[in-house]
């Protein structure tokens, strides 16, 4: 992968959190924010006019939580969930696909918890409109949790997808993606007609790096070189994505 571009503030930024801006903990809620990192987004979307999303397989709740005062544009849950710069929110739930994920989800829900109980260290994470079974704590368990949860997906219909990551795997609507909340954040201002960038670590961000190449875009996957991805450019750890911000914004500010 080739060097960035360097970057101005009509680009508009596109941030995944767990694994990009912070380091992933052995459970979501023990990740530490680094102190300088709400008053630095602050900055950034001032400087783009609101132009800047976090991209998040968490609730948006959860986000303000980490990272108040902040409170920006956001997208929660894979994209199920999203919230504007002015704070007003892009609502799902009522449709077909929506009804029938949730029902999916329902049948799922027992089978997931007891095949955590099954497993030491292996947890599940109930998110509402998703389901996550982690097992960083197991990581013996990754392959017979894989095979296990493709089994049931197999048998769950067609309205939820799996999607593996960091220790974890994840069921989730298959007509909510980060792909699709980017598109949506790109179609209102004040992100229509610029630039997008997209910064994300895992597989649950490669939608999102589609979605930006689409459209001429800057896709960074953040970590070592040793995963296959669509994204063009790549940071080595979260520190080089912290950098690159903070000098981004300097940059922006000459």
């Amino acid at each position: 992968m080739i060097g960035l571009p360097k970057l101005d503030r009509e680009a508009a930024l596109l941030i995944d959190v767990d694994g990009t801006l912070l380091e992933i903990a052995p459970r979501p809620e023990l990740v530490e924010v680094p102190p300088e990192l709400p008053d630095l987004l602050q900055r950034l979307a001032g400087e783009r006019d609101g132009a800047l999303a976090l991209i998040s397989g968490r609730p948006i709740a959860d986000l303000d939580r980490l990272f108040r005062p902040w409170q920006g544009a956001a997208a929660g849950l894979h994209g199920i969930e999203r919230r504007r710069p002015d704070g007003s929110w892009s609502e799902t739930g009522g449709s077909a696909a929506d009804r029938a994920a949730a029902a999916a989800l329902d049948r799922l829900r027992p089978q997931l918890q007891a095949l955590a109980e099954q497993e030491r260290g292996v947890w599940l994470e109930d998110k509402g409109r998703t389901l996550a079974l982690h097992y960083r704590a197991a990581p013996e368990a990754g392959a017979a949790i894989g095979a296990a949860a493709e089994r049931l997906l197999r048998g769950a219909g067609d309205a939820l997808r799996l999607i593996p990551g960091k220790m974890v795997v994840e069921f989730q609507p298959r007509h909510h993606s980060k792909g699709g909340a980017i598109a949506a954040f790109m179609a209102e201002p004040p992100f229509y007609g610029r630039v997008p960038i997209f910064l994300g670590d895992d597989t649950t961000d490669e939608a999102g790096f589609a979605e930006v190449n689409r459209r001429g875009g800057i896709s960074i996957r953040v970590g070592p070189p040793s995963a296959a991805t669509a994204a063009v450019y790549r940071l080595i750890s979260i520190k080089a994505v912290l950098g690159w911000l903070a000098e981004t914004r300097a940059k922006a500010g000459k």
